[in-house]
């Protein structure tokens, strides 16, 4: 069974930074596929950015250039640094892991584990 916890949301002033993680469980983590996604309220959950095994990353076009994605194979880790933050990007924060390696897909329905999520306020 894979568990994925994140952490590092919180408060933070527009124009402000934040470094979310998510610690993976499995020993296989390396080899699959990781992503961010974001659900504000009243809204639909809606892809951030993924990354592949080999760092690969493709995100979407309204945090690029603020946000960056990475990750630590021996630490089981991925993470999100987000910078420049505004008050549209206050959502729930989770990260999941793709079952289609290598594909960096945008797609939720081909993410098979998710974490709990992490809130991300930021105040204008």
């Amino acid at each position: 069974q894979v568990q994925l916890v994140e952490s590092g949301g919180g408060l933070v002033q527009a124009g402000g930074s934040l470094r979310l993680s998510c610690a993976a469980s499995g020993s296989t983590f390396s080899t699959y596929d990781m992503g961010w996604f974001r659900q504000a309220p009243g809204k639909e959950r809606e892809f951030v950015a993924t990354i592949t095994r080999w760092d690969s990353t493709r995100y979407a076009d309204s945090v690029k250039g603020r946000f960056t994605i990475s990750r630590d194979n021996v630490k089981n880790t991925v993470y999100l640094q987000m910078n420049s933050l505004k008050p549209e990007d206050t959502a729930v924060y989770y990260c999941a892991r793709s079952s289609r390696r290598g594909t960096m897909s945008q797609n939720d329905d081909d993410y098979d584990y998710w974490g709990q999520g992490t809130q991300v306020t930021v105040s204008s």
